[in-house]
């Protein structure tokens, strides 16, 4: 191995000629002036993607606002959707908690059919916000919150009842 290393070093021209004096100095100024180049156009770009960014949110707000949900049609409108939305949200984790091997499918029909309501409030959004703020539309958007919840209550009752008649059984 020792003999491989004298052997390149020894077959290998190698320039151990100093630079031309200056070199240094002409290196080093030519590595500021394209820092500086890197530098400016860098924050050319930074300045134009923060533009960029900023017309994106302002044109998304704009498009967010221009459709009109139920609760932008009153403070008592917030109050109903938020009071539908948070019940449903709640006996809908409350029913997937209940769910065990017996019960599995009933529960996969129910949740299939609060699927197919939402697909029907989403039907009903789109005409209000096509239609404008027509009593008839948010009247059939209040019942799809009513009627959701109250599939909800009565799978849930359903739950209970076979829960108790499964204790009775084994008592």
């Amino acid at each position: 191995m020792k003999n491989n290393f004298e052997n390149y070093f020894s077959e290998t021209d190698f320039d151990f000629q100093e630079p031309e004096s200056g070199h240094f100095e002409r290196f080093e100024s030519k590595l500021k002036s394209s820092k500086k180049k890197d530098a400016i156009s860098w924050k050319w770009l930074s300045v134009a993607a923060s533009i960029l960014v900023m017309i994106g949110f302002g044109l998304g707000k704009m498009q967010q606002k221009s459709t009109i949900d139920l609760a932008d049609i009153s403070p008592k409108m917030e109050e109903v959707q938020g009071y539908f939305v948070s019940t449903i949200h709640q006996k809908t984790n409350l029913l997937e908690k209940n769910k065990t091997p017996e019960n599995e499918l009933i529960i996969k029909q129910t949740l299939m059919q609060l699927e197919g309501l939402e697909k029907e409030y989403q039907q009903l959004l789109k005409e209000l916000n096509k239609e404008g703020n027509q009593q008839k539309i948010i009247n059939f958007m209040i019942e799809n919150y009513q009627l959701r919840l109250e599939i909800l209550e009565n799978m849930l009752k359903k739950i209970n009842q076979i829960k108790k008649f499964k204790n009775e059984i084994y008592v």
